[in-house]
């Protein structure tokens, strides 16, 4: 390779060396300023980041409760709740446990998966594996709850070997409790009993003398049964063969069934073990997972028809099971392959944990090599450039075709490399006359040829951006944020009317697919509502129609509403959900508070409604909002709706304007101290500037219409809390 020419020639055209370092400072200059434009806005609770990025994925688990196994529903729609420290939990919501409460516990965890009960007087216990980062091994944990799997407290890392350790199936026999773990990096199946349950275990035996996976024991029909997948013989795929082994006892030899192995890829799909077989009217069913495809790991049912020393014969049955449509951003949104379901006497219900992934398998690798495709286009592109505008001149010699070779008298030998040479020489040839061809193409000193090289110049910075969002940009979810391990729903309630339908189906796809969004009701309030397939959604959507129209139907009180937590928000307002995830957070930490991301000020004699940018001048608010808000909707819109606030009503109908001000007039009339916190968005679109339907399209007026409601409203309820000041709260959100 050359890139030599005549002093003249070199005079009149750029140095290679100094092409390629301007390319390079440039483009790496544009992928380290994307990526910190990538990286978090503002600053994560410190639990959001004990959990570290695992290529197997960022599993956790979550708790179900039905009527029977086959009707499980997630936990928040039972309407369980947290006592009053859990930050405002009503209702609890999934996942249950996650890599975050097991770090909180002082065990460095990466994920969280293949979870199993046991029942012990009051407590439900979970035993999990989970994954230590800095090992990379697998160990098994416990949590235990006390409020029917409301709350979970982490009880630590309870067994961990030299070796990887899953799937700890859990078990009593003769009033002793044992643990059979998954050990087969070890090459065997281990036995384990609790010498001082649930912290304390010590190795029993070792049951089979080869690496099973996924395995349990049932006691059916009077026998006790082994049930595993064996991955010792040769050629098993990693989906494994699942194999049976029975005994007169969990502690006796086992004997293997006259049929193993029972199913394998020969005679159909081999579903490994994914979880606690369990009897349900008299029957006997099986748990099973299926490996691969683009939607990963999911879970299949099987009724076992015959159970013998000599037969096996088992059946797949439905099992129908609400999955989330909320994507990445729900907890399981992508695959779960493991349940445990057992009966509650308590609550008299079935208990099931099921453990979830938000991505799909590999999706960190295939993000990684993604990203460095592009890096490599790119360099492809800057070589060209390069050619392009003269920079660069490469001539392969074609000496390096020459044939080489030691046995000159092999004849054979000799044509092989003659045509070698031949073809070698034909595309080194082309590859030439093409480089000559390009070369200085575009004069970079005319203006045409600038915009030429600016065009490429941009092209290269884009494929530069997607390759570092491939690599930086994460996983593309907006996760919600725990509060002492605990997640929570709220409902998101919006105000509109028929002129504003191409907005409100915006919002309901968008909005939908937030993570903490249980429910979203629709205040109608003039036209001919929607009906339920013009709305695209994932969550329920209920359209509530009213009588008259009124800005006081905000505020309605409604007993449908299954949250405690409600987000009033316009329909022309758009942020990333990752917004509304921080401002619920504020809200479970001061639920007795209005928490918005539009402030404002009220201030002088008689009052004055002052903008944002003013309040900021001023260093403070006392006002916020609620076409953003989050609330207790209880509390709000009892207080709303109260005697008190009757001639405030009357006026907000007279003036078709200041029901946000009334409301927070009425929160600061029941509160001697703050009753507003602010939330700063990443960034929000105001759609009514496009629409020109708003009420407050005209700032002036609109503005003058809200400081006659303060001074007569300050009259009515007396003054507003003390100014609120900016970056007070301590968390970097209210800056």
């Amino acid at each position: 390779m050359s890139s030599s020419s005549s002093p003249a020639t070199q005079r009149r055209r750029l140095h290679p060396a100094a092409y390629l370092s301007a390319v390079a400072a440039l483009l790496a200059l544009v992928a380290a300023a994307f990526s910190r434009a990538l990286g978090p806005r503002f600053p994560s609770p410190p639990a959001a980041r004990r959990c570290r990025p695992d290529p197997e994925g960022s599993w956790s688990a979550g708790v179900f409760l039905g009527d029977s196994p086959f009707a499980l529903k997630s936990i928040e729609h039972w309407g369980a709740s947290a006592d009053a420290g859990a930050g405002a939990a009503w209702p609890v919501a999934n996942p249950a446990v996650t890599c975050a409460d097991v770090a909180e516990a002082g065990h460095p965890s990466s994920f969280v998966a293949s979870p199993f009960l046991f029942l012990q007087g009051d407590g439900i216990y979970m035993f999990f594996e989970t994954k230590n980062p800095v090992t990379s091994q697998g160990d098994i944990a416990a949590a235990v709850s006390r409020d029917a799997g409301a709350t979970w407290q982490q009880l630590g890392v309870v067994l961990d070997e030299e070796w990887h350790l899953s799937y700890p199936y859990v078990f009593s026999y003769n009033g002793k409790v044992y643990m059979m773990p998954e050990s087969s990096k070890n090459g065997d199946l281990r036995l384990y009993r609790a010498l001082d349950f649930p912290l304390k275990w010590a190795l029993e035996k070792v049951l089979v003398e080869k690496p099973l996976v996924d395995s349990v024991i049932i006691k059916f029909r009077g026998s006790y049964w082994l049930i595993g997948s064996d991955l010792s013989s040769y050629g098993v795929k990693r989906n494994g063969e699942l194999s049976i082994w029975y005994s007169s006892s969990p502690l006796a030899p086992w004997n293997p069934h006259r049929r193993n192995t029972i199913r394998s890829m020969d005679n159909g799909p081999s579903f490994r073990n994914g979880g606690r077989p369990f009897v349900y009217d008299g029957d006997l069913y099986r748990i099973g997972k299926q490996s691969g495809g683009v939607s990963g790991h999911g879970i299949k049912v099987f009724r076992v028809e015959i159970l013998t020393a000599n037969e096996y014969k088992e059946t797949e049955v439905p099992f129908v099971f609400d999955k989330p449509r909320k994507g990445r951003n729900a907890w399981n949104g992508a695959r779960s392959h493991h349940l445990d379901v057992q009966w509650l006497p308590s609550s008299q219900l079935w208990i099931g944990v099921m453990d979830g992934d938000r991505v799909p398998s590999g999706d960190s690798v295939d993000r990684l090599t993604i990203g460095y495709m592009f890096y490599g286009v790119t360099l492809l592109l800057v070589l060209l450039l390069g050619g392009l505008i003269g920079a660069i001149r490469c001539t392969i010699p074609l000496r390096w075709c020459v044939p080489h070779t030691e046995k000159r008298d092999d004849l054979l030998h000799g044509r092989q490399q003659l045509f070698l040479k031949y073809k070698l020489s034909s595309l080194f040839s082309g590859l030439n006359k093409l480089g000559s061809l390009l070369g200085g193409r575009i004069n970079y000193r005319t203006w045409k040829g600038r915009v030429y090289a600016l065009l490429v110049t941009l092209i290269l910075t884009f494929l530069t951006c997607l390759g570092t969002h491939c690599i930086f940009g994460g996983n593309g979810a907006e996760e919600p944020y725990p509060i002492k391990g605990r997640y929570s729903q709220f409902t998101l309630l919006t105000m509109t009317y028929d002129a504003r339908l191409w907005n409100l189906k915006m919002f309901v796809e968008h909005y939908s697919k937030c993570a903490s969004v249980r429910e979203i009701v629709v205040v109608w309030n003039k036209g001919r509502p929607p009906v339920q397939n013009e709305l695209k959604s994932a969550v329920p959507v209920r359209v509530r129609v009213e009588d008259k129209n009124t800005l006081n139907n905000r505020f309605n009180i409604d007993e449908k509403i299954k949250t405690r937590a409600v987000m009033e928000l316009d329909d022309d307002i758009m942020m990333p959900c990752d917004d509304l995830e921080r401002g619920f957070k504020v809200w479970r930490e001061h639920p007795d508070r209005i928490v918005g991301y539009y402030p404002r000020l009220a201030e002088g004699t008689p009052p004055e409604y002052r903008s944002e940018r003013y309040a900021r001048q001023q260093g403070g608010y006392n006002m916020i909002l609620t076409g953003a808000a989050f609330m207790d909707h209880g509390l709000a819109f009892e207080r709303y709706w109260s005697k008190k606030a009757e001639v405030g009503r009357k006026m907000v109908d007279s003036f078709f304007n200041c029901e946000d001000v009334l409301l927070n007039f009425l929160f600061a009339n029941a509160s001697s101290t703050s009753t507003v916190e602010y939330v700063k968005p990443a960034w929000a679109i105001d759609m009514s500037k496009f629409s020109g339907v708003a009420i407050s399209r005209n700032t002036q007026a609109h503005y003058h219409v809200r400081s006659k409601c303060l001074a007569k409203f300050s009259e009515l309820y007396g003054n507003l809390t003390a100014k609120r000041l900016f970056s007070s709260r301590g968390d970097g959100w209210d800056v």
